[in-house]
């Protein structure tokens, strides 16, 4: 199954980054596609939020699958792109210095043949556009 991983460090503290990437039509503005929350998930936990990643109503739907405070963020596609599986981990770390380390884990299972290394390429180009979106955010 093709994997993508993009580690990178942001000069921020982790509960910031972390919310950014959580409450991710935060980052909306800042990024080439709209996103948005269609669906609130669990009062208590966040799971089973769902947001629309696209233009109008025509996008990819993710839903959030596992939260852990300030640590990691697990969510899958569930509509909208051409995938048996598709599952994105995001997890958050202190650095030393005071910033966030964040590496970015996304694994996908295409419904079409696509070249392994093709999907890996997309992946990356797609967790580098969310990635510039939050250092966008907190500018």
């Amino acid at each position: 199954m093709p994997s993508s991983t993009v580690e990178t460090v942001f000069d921020a503290p982790r509960d910031i980054v972390y919310r950014l990437f959580t409450e991710r039509e935060s980052v909306s503005p800042h990024l080439p596609i709209n996103v948005k929350l269609i669906k609130q998930g669990d009062p208590a936990t966040g799971v089973g939020a769902q947001h629309l990643l696209g233009l109008g109503k025509v996008g990819v739907t993710e839903e959030i699958i596992a939260l852990v405070p300030g640590e990691r963020m697990e969510y899958k596609i569930v509509k909208g792109a051409p995938v048996k599986r598709h599952v994105g981990t995001i997890t958050f770390a202190d650095t030393s210095e005071g910033g966030t380390r964040v590496v970015y884990t996304m694994d996908s299972e295409p419904s079409l043949p696509l070249p392994a290394p093709v999907l890996e390429f997309g992946l990356r180009q797609l967790t580098n556009q969310l990635i510039s979106g939050v250092r966008k955010a907190l500018k």
